[in-house]
């Protein structure tokens, strides 16, 4: 981010800031909550069982969990990944610099050829009709702005397996690398920024103002980078979001985490696919690129972490989960 900011005159921005603070504000306070979440049941039931006092209780608990090892490590993941986060959004706002042109027109014209001269978002349109489809998935697509943080703060405190934790935000990290780099490989802006007549048609959601407002922040970055708060944000291949999602269903379903969460997770991702389609946010091998860069990042962060691999389960006979410990 530096060394091409410095190279091409480019401002280093704070993602998102001009709107809701910065996405480090952000994190800290969903990680203070589920630090609360964890510590205040947990000081109730000391001061049940031991007498104390729920200031003395709570003092103990934080000292026990959080003042130590277990709570640097958590720190040092959250600043990582804000790192990395802050760096993957400025690389994406340097694309229209940095690259020549956009590779839109050939995508388009892949796409129609493989669905026998249709438009994927047009069929897609077609299939699921425009009445409440389009709400629907738009709910589902913004869900995924929250999605990020609250899988942060549920991975690395709220969970009893820190180790798990500390995978699942290496392959999130991992991802935001990829996804930059793709951008640069493959630029493109997405079927609805190149081709709008695709979403002309589409009831005003959330999306269609998140995506007008991305339109207009491109222009501002565009006539003069350095006069705006502004990122710009457009940039299709690949799709992060289905990267994102599945790397938190994989490591999931790997460690046979809770049933719920894994139907949750897979159907979350099965829901936002479409979603990314429907609006033209991506091409459709956006969302297979998605789904590869999901998964490498999987398999490397776990080999990065010292994860075993495959994973050690609750489901495995307690002899073989200590010999593969060993």
């Amino acid at each position: 981010m530096f060394a091409v900011a410095a190279a091409m005159d480019l401002p280093v921005r704070d993602p998102d800031a001009r709107f809701v603070g910065s996405p480090l504000a952000v994190i800290g306070l969903v990680a203070v909550g589920f630090l609360i979440a964890d510590v205040l049941p947990r000081a109730l039931r000391m001061r049940r069982d031991a007498g104390t006092g729920v200031a003395a209780a709570t003092a103990a608990v934080l000292r026990e969990r959080w003042l130590g090892r277990r709570g640097a490590i958590v720190l040092c993941c959250l600043l990582s990944f804000y790192a990395t986060y802050l760096s993957y959004r400025n690389l994406k706002s340097y694309v229209p610099f940095v690259t020549e042109g956009n590779h839109d027109a050939g995508l388009l014209e892949l796409e129609r050829g493989l669905f026998f001269g249709n438009d994927p978002t047009t069929l897609i349109q077609t299939v699921l009709g425009t009445g409440i489809a389009p709400h629907l998935l738009s709910l589902v697509y913004l869900a995924f702005l929250a999605f990020v943080p609250v899988s942060l703060g549920v991975a690395l405190i709220w969970s009893s397996r820190l180790g798990a934790g500390i995978w699942y935000v290496t392959a999130l990290s991992l991802t935001w690398m990829l996804g930059a780099l793709s951008y640069y490989v493959l630029p493109a802006l997405g079927p609805a920024f190149a081709a709008p007549r695709l979403v002309a048609n589409l009831p005003e959601t959330g999306v269609a103002r998140l995506q007008q407002t991305l339109v207009e922040h491109r222009v501002e970055v565009l006539a003069d980078p350095g006069a705006t708060s502004a990122v710009q944000s457009i940039a299709a291949f690949a799709s992060l979001h289905i990267a994102v999602v599945f790397a938190a269903a994989l490591i999931a379903q790997l460690l046979q985490l809770a049933r719920p969460l894994r139907i949750g997770l897979w159907t979350f991702l099965g829901l936002l696919a479409p979603a990314t389609i429907y609006f033209g946010w991506h091409y459709v091998v956006d969302d297979v690129a998605g789904l590869a860069i999901g998964g490498f990042a999987v398999f490397v962060a776990a080999k990065l972490t010292a994860a075993s691999w495959p994973p050690v389960t609750g489901r495995l006979p307690l002899a073989q989960r200590r010999a593969r410990a060993t």
